[in-house]
């Protein structure tokens, strides 16, 4: 058994982790803003996504976007300053 499956949308696009959601993965990677081993050979673009464009996916999907630190803890961010802490750490 697994305790958590990831939708990897870097290889997959994000049309394709919204399906995985739904069909029962848990977590669906972060923002990332480079990634080389995905990338096709020649090609000049690198797959990117923002926050609000993730956790918007995430919404379409049928689902709350959450954030979560390295070890599947809730994030709680501070919404003045950005600072951030794990629940239950």
């Amino acid at each position: 058994n697994f305790p958590h499956v990831k939708a990897f949308w870097i290889m997959q696009t994000l049309p394709m982790a919204q399906l995985e959601l739904q069909a029962g993965a848990d977590d669906i990677d972060g923002t990332v803003v480079w990634y080389d081993i995905t990338k096709a050979v020649g090609e000049g673009n690198h797959q990117e996504t923002s926050v609000g464009d993730l956790a918007r996916a995430i919404r379409e999907a049928g689902f709350t976007a959450v954030e979560r630190d390295t070890v599947y803890r809730r994030v709680e961010r501070d919404a003045q300053t950005g600072a951030w802490r794990s629940a239950g750490a």
